[in-house]
């Protein structure tokens, strides 16, 4: 249970996205070299491990085909013959009655044929004619131990009886086999065998080079224009290098793109690439990362020089952070020898990227969401000389991610749907946030059999996206589903009494106690502000803390006990007054003083205060205070309330979803008291009062 609302500080934004290239750079038809399928079908084999199996069972089949395992039967080798098993009685009673044409004898075992114009093969079906007339049946047979054979009727009735040749020794063919496995195999496998070896990563071509793929421009990342205007310097190097040489400038040996997952920084990779019309050579970090020592190292030569090659070109590194953590003990283990080997070849090639002459610049361009643990060695002037923040995006980058993808995906859109809408009601989204936001509209107007995809849809995808999906098997019932209701309408009255104080924070608009599959049992929706916010108030934080605690204040005064369902809130509101109190400097008894500086490390990493120390206790104490004043103030709401509360959280228990009028009709009678007035606004607490 709690309140579903994004309230961001730090202005964090910048995202991307992709559309459809529309053709205004037709690429030309890539030229086909002879016999250029047999390398890439040989390129495609890792080892030579495929090639000595192929080799080895060839040999072997060879092998059998000389020197067979059994002996042949003269008169069952044939492939067309059709075997029938038969007791021993069967064969003396065919003997006795002159059936019997030929029997061939192997020990115990005995295989004959019967007299085609014998009474039992005329006997047979008129289907079997073709078989019979064709003596291809076969009868088999074994004789008891203690029987004899019937010779002496067999030579009566002038029947053909020969002896099979027993079975080559099994012994003898097993030795023969482990003698050419041992010495013929065993001399022709220490031959070796050079394939051609693919090299490390992979190989994008530019747009000269590919007639198939998509070419990646910057007119297909929307939302990241700082970005892109950092990149396209960038982008006129690779394009004229000789511009910049003639006046003693290098091209960057290293560009890092920092920023949050989902951002775009491949996309924007990729597109620079693809303004400059160079080859593209891209790889994930932990590919680098193998069992054996050395082959990581091995495989950042081979991308390099494979680079090198194709020079002017680019060098995409994704993730980079799994194999360039800083060499200490706080950030990676000590002794791993195969990181070490990869971090410092990959130090070694920045350091030399000198291409041929007149071949071109090749530039590295690596991405990371934790710049915070890279090496200090990687990160110095001549390695990555660029860093490019690429950030989540703004109300206008959101406008034109979404129109990409909307433009992208062809979506037909209903009359009541507004791009700036569904763009203020996701802050804080990023480019791939958007994507999917897109999509699963798209996906949940498709299920009730729509032609088109309306605002109402992008609602719920929004919704869905921040407070998880309902849960169809497991509604509330009983005590729980009373103590919910409560809980969430003790949310909606405090959040609407600290508007009344603060007239531009967001009004509720939705209440629900279905569960839903991120683990809330209920929540309350307060929309995002509109507009972005680079700045949070002290009156806002005490605000938005009462709120927090208004579903704990709920339970304590109309339930007689208290549950656990608030405990994402006591997380929240307790992160929130720490912060509050040790970083934003917004308490009195503190001041302005940053207490995880002080008491983690200082400007060379020494800590100018123990963690135990008394500065910590009192940011601790201060927070404590933060939490108990708002829990008092929203106590205080809910007790100034009463009334509206009982009737509002038996209508929600009632119904279990409130929107709209029914819901505004309720809020509408809510009043601010004095004790919520004071926190709020003076931060003054009555629980301190009290004491």
């Amino acid at each position: 249970m709690g309140v579903l609302q994004r309230v961001r500080c730090d202005g964090d934004g910048s995202s991307d996205d992709e559309k459809p290239n529309n053709g205004s750079r037709p690429p030309p038809k890539r030229s086909r070299k002879p016999l250029g399928w047999l390398r890439e079908m040989l390129g495609s084999i890792r080892s030579q491990k495929a090639v000595r199996i192929t080799f080895n069972v060839v040999a072997l089949l060879l092998l059998m085909r000389f020197w067979p395992l059994n002996g042949k039967n003269p008169l069952t080798g044939d492939s067309g013959n059709v075997s029938v098993e038969v007791p021993f009685s069967t064969f003396v009673q065919n003997v006795h009655s002159n059936e019997v044409l030929a029997v061939a004898v192997e020990d115990r075992r005995f295989a004959y044929k019967l007299r085609p114009q014998g009474k039992i093969m005329r006997g047979l079906p008129a289907g079997a004619n073709d078989v019979v007339g064709n003596a291809n049946i076969v009868f088999r047979t074994i004789r008891p131990p203690d029987y004899s054979t019937p010779y002496d009727r067999m030579l009566k009735n002038g029947v053909q009886f020969t002896a099979v040749e027993k079975q080559q020794s099994m012994l003898l063919t097993f030795v023969v086999y482990g003698l050419y496995a041992g010495l013929l195999l065993g001399a022709l496998n220490r031959l070796p065998i050079k394939l051609p070896r693919k090299g490390a990563g992979r190989r994008h071509s530019g747009a000269a080079g590919s007639s198939t793929q998509h070419i990646v421009t910057f007119s297909d990342v929307a939302g990241v224009d700082e970005a892109k205007e950092e990149l396209s310097e960038i982008v006129e190097l690779l394009k004229s290098p000789e511009k910049f040489s003639k006046l003693g400038a290098r091209a960057p040996s290293g560009v890092l793109l920092i920023g949050p997952p989902g951002t775009g920084k491949t996309l924007l990779a990729k597109a620079v690439a693809g303004e400059a019309d160079v080859p593209f050579f891209s790889i994930s970090a932990s590919e680098f990362v193998e069992l054996y020592v050395g082959m990581g190292a091995m495989r950042v030569r081979e991308l390099f020089a494979s680079a090198r090659k194709e020079a002017p070109a680019i060098v995409f590194i994704d993730e980079i952070d799994a194999v360039a953590k800083g060499r200490d003990t706080r950030l990676r283990s000590v002794g791993n020898d195969e990181r070490e080997q990869t971090l410092n070849q990959l130090l070694t090639e920045l350091d030399g990227f000198e291409s041929e002459k007149d071949a071109g610049p090749v530039i590295c361009i690596a991405a990371t969401n934790r710049p915070d643990v890279l090496d200090s060695a990687l990160l110095r002037p001549g390695r990555f000389d660029r860093r490019v923040s690429v950030e989540r995006p703004d109300r206008l980058g959101r406008e034109q991610i979404l129109r990409v993808h909307i433009e992208r995906r062809r979506l037909p859109l209903a009359d009541d749907f507004s791009v700036a809408d569904v763009a203020g009601s996701t802050v804080g989204f990023t480019g791939a946030d958007l994507a999917n936001l897109v999509n699963e509209a798209a996906l949940l107007a498709g299920r009730e059999d729509k032609g088109q995809v309306g605002s109402a849809d992008f609602d719920h995808a929004i919704l869905r996206a921040v407070a998880g999906i309902e849960k169809k098997r497991s509604i509330l019932v009983g005590v729980e589903k009373e103590v919910v209701a409560r809980h969430e309408a003790g949310h909606a009255l405090v959040a609407t009494a600290v508007r009344i104080l603060i007239p531009t924070s967001a009004a509720v608009e939705k209440l629900s106690i279905i569960p839903r599959t991120g683990g809330a049992l209920g929540f309350t929706y307060v929309p995002p502000r509109t507009e972005d916010r680079a700045l949070l108030f002290d009156t806002e934080i005490r605000g938005q803390m009462a709120m927090l605690m208004g579903g704990r204040a709920a339970e304590e005064l109309t339930c007689g006990q208290v549950s656990t369902g608030a405990v994402d809130d006591i997380k929240r509101c307790s992160s929130l007054a720490y912060q509050t109190v040790s970083e934003w400097g917004l308490s009195a008894a503190i001041g302005p003083l940053s207490v995880p500086s002080l008491t983690n490390g200082g400007s060379d990493d020494t800590p100018l205060f123990g963690r135990d120390s008394g500065l910590s206790r009192l940011a601790e104490d201060e927070a404590k205070k933060l939490v108990e004043g708002a829990l008092a103030a929203a106590r205080d709401c809910v007790a100034a309330n009463r009334q509206t509360h009982e009737g509002l959280s038996a209508e929600l228990e009632a119904r279990e979803r409130l929107d709209g009028n029914a819901l505004a009709a309720w809020l509408g009678q809510v009043t601010a008291p004095p004790s919520l007035r004071a926190f709020v606004l003076q931060g003054a607490s009555s629980a301190l009062s009290r004491r």
